[in-house]
């Protein structure tokens, strides 16, 4: 008798937003970022656990095939010929691999799955495709790292993503995948910059040139930006629903580190209330813009036109010193780095720390406190 399917329907696959995924009976469907649909399956046959990728809807593939899949290897498990090797008898691809690690994670509880699945998908992915994963060479990692420098990453940014490569690797030979890691992973050294942040009479600068700038978005977004510590997107993605200004909190639906609720000061608050006074009959957005999103997308020549007007550095100073610049002061404000830590939605403390050492001045204050309450008795 056939299974019948109550999640896993045509119409609620074709509804699936993208990072969604249905799964029934053993057949997982996730919808991806590009739009395409993937089917992979994971079952238990024989106790032992089986998990495929089966394919895109883009390659044809369709539930039925999946299920397919299913029968062929239970009916396989019962004539004792279901092939369950220790290791592969063929060369298992990059891609499928990865998908497969993306799959085995989950189900293992994997941490940064998220990260881990854009790092892949849009980067990993695309350069090594249906390279056999035994395959792959240090002279192919280099061509990597060099195309990724060409595309304009920063050191720090391709290192995380050699560090999802290695990983992959190192459970590859968990899973028996592979007899050994293929190719050794150089890493770029990180120097240990001062990270860029703002003071109080460049942030006044700053201000002062958004005020009269043409783009009368940039301006709200340098206030939002040095007040809160939000990042480019989670500012221009602002919807005005999500706007608290009785509770002073913004929501942010797709945070970095997953959803969050964004506090924000008095001032911001009373700044944002004008525009949300103002706001048109049905308008969803802080920004609209006529885009794909209904929201702005794009500040960068315009925030490079006004750092470069308040006299400041636009090589030196970018959209994301905003961020550096609220975290960096709450930090010399004397606000504990747990408390810190939640504000921007960090999370660790570590990622915190690296703001500590901008100034020394608030760890003296610290430390006169310190003799203070020493000498005095209390």
């Amino acid at each position: 008798m056939a299974q019948k399917f109550v999640k896993l329907t045509r119409p609620n696959m074709r509804k699936l937003e993208p990072g969604k995924h249905l799964m029934e009976h053993g057949i997982r469907f996730e919808r991806m970022a590009s739009g395409d649909g993937r089917f992979t399956v994971n079952i238990m046959v024989d106790g032992e656990r089986v998990h495929r990728v089966i394919g895109k809807e883009s390659e044809g593939v369709t539930r039925k095939q999946a299920e397919d899949f299913i029968q062929q290897a239970r009916t396989d498990a019962r004539k004792g010929r279901l092939n369950l090797p220790t290791g592969r008898k063929v060369a298992l691809g990059f891609e499928n691999a990865a998908e497969e690690y993306l799959v085995k994670l989950e189900q293992e509880g994997g941490k940064n799955l998220k990260e881990k699945r854009r790092q892949l998908h849009q980067q990993l992915i695309p350069f090594f495709k249906s390279k056999a994963l035994s395959k792959i060479t240090a002279t192919d990692i280099e061509l990597f790292k060099q195309r990724r420098l060409e595309d304009g990453r920063a050191k720090g940014s391709i290192n995380r993503e050699l560090a999802v490569l290695s990983h992959l690797f190192t459970k590859a030979v968990d899973w028996n995948w592979i007899e050994h890691r293929p190719a050794a992973i150089k890493r770029f050294k990180e120097e240990n910059r001062r990270i860029t942040y703002l003071t109080t009479e460049q942030i006044a600068r700053l201000l002062e040139a958004a005020k009269t700038d043409q783009n009368a978005v940039i301006y709200p977004f340098i206030v939002i930006g040095v007040e809160t510590s939000m990042r480019r997107m989670e500012i221009l993605s602002i919807r005005l629903e999500h706007i608290d200004l009785d509770r002073r909190v913004i929501y942010i639906p797709k945070a970095k580190a997953g959803a969050r609720e964004q506090p924000i000061t008095a001032h911001l608050a009373a700044f944002l209330r004008g525009y949300v006074d103002s706001a048109n009959v049905g308008q969803e957005w802080l920004f609209p813009a006529n885009s794909k999103t209904g929201h702005t997308l794009w500040i960068e020549s315009s925030f490079r036109r006004v750092v470069a007007k308040a006299g400041l550095n636009p090589k030196e100073v970018n959209r994301h010193t905003l961020r550096h610049t609220a975290i960096s002061h709450l930090v010399q404000a004397g606000v504990d780095l747990p408390t810190v830590a939640r504000i921007p939605g960090h999370n660790t403390l570590s990622m915190v720390a690296r703001y500590a050492h901008q100034n020394g001045e608030h760890i003296q204050s610290a430390m006169d406190r310190l003799e203070q309450r020493y000498q005095t008795g209390g």
